[in-house]
């Protein structure tokens, strides 16, 4: 969707593009289809290509990536593209997110600037009073979202739209970071069998196995049960990565699915073994 230029800039806030390398790619299946932009026709300036890039949290390898998407992007439709990332989730406090990418090298110089959107600095009530049907499911993470009245106009909102039914178990999931699941289950009717049956559910089990394929199945599970931990709770304890390092494969895997729907880390800590 666009809202507008101010100067040489077009204004973009909604996320509706293809999803390349991203989380949750299965999840926003759905939102793709929502109001999708490929181009945009401008009465003052030639057509370009509006280039979304969804990341659950920002990484300092993103600057390079988006520097190929809009290359990639605009060989293939020959036309100018104006790239924007947008995060879902803060990064931990030492990271910096970059808004371009800037290079040298032997005196020749890149650079791809690209637009930031960070969900967590986004108004709810913006996004609610707009409305902006596409970030209804990430009511509970953004600026002043992490409410139960917020969560239940979320909620009404995604009911009165039939097309916007199978972003409600997304909602559910973000919700878990900022209130109680009991609170949530109450507010949404939400089964925990069901996040577990979501295609997304298993996409963010999947964080990590890359990473521990060549040292088997095992420490696959344990590499993704403190990657789940790390996006929910930014860091873990040393105290905590030790214990996991002694799970026993079925212990780690029921533990995969408590990491997702405890409110924080302590209540996690109270279901590793004695």
């Amino acid at each position: 969707m666009q809202i507008g230029f101010q100067g040489n800039l077009a204004e973009i806030v909604v996320v509706t593009h293809d999803v390349r390398e991203g989380n949750f790619r299965e999840a926003l299946d759905e939102i793709r289809t929502l109001e999708a932009v490929d181009s945009i026709p401008s009465p003052e300036r030639s057509e370009f290509l509006i280039l979304n890039e969804l990341q659950l949290r920002y990484d300092q390898n993103m600057p390079k990536r988006m520097r190929n998407y809009v290359a990639l992007a605009e060989e293939k439709y020959n036309l100018s593209a104006y790239p924007v990332l947008i995060n879902i989730l803060p990064p931990p406090s030492t990271v910096t997110i970059e808004d371009c990418y800037d290079s040298e090298f032997m005196g020749l110089k890149a650079r791809q600037d690209y637009r930031v959107i960070n969900l967590w600095e986004v108004d709810a009530e913006l996004v609610l009073g707009q409305p902006l049907p596409p970030l209804f499911p990430f009511v509970p993470i953004l600026k002043g979202g992490g409410s139960e009245s917020k969560l239940r106009s979320a909620v009404q909102a995604l009911r009165a739209d039939q097309t916007l039914n199978q972003l409600e178990p997304l909602l559910a999931f973000f919700a878990s970071f900022v209130l109680e699941i009991p609170l949530i289950q109450q507010i949404m009717r939400w089964d925990m069998t069901v996040l577990r049956e979501s295609p997304w559910y298993q996409e963010i089990l999947q964080e990590g196995l890359a990473q521990g394929i060549e040292q088997g199945i095992q420490q696959e599970r344990r590499g993704s049960l403190e990657r789940i931990l790390k996006l929910r709770f930014s860091e873990i304890p040393l105290e905590i990565s030790l214990k996991i390092q002694a799970l026993t494969l079925e212990q780690l895997e029921e533990l995969m699915a408590t990491a997702l729907t405890v409110n924080s880390l302590d209540e996690f800590t109270q279901h590793l073994p004695k």
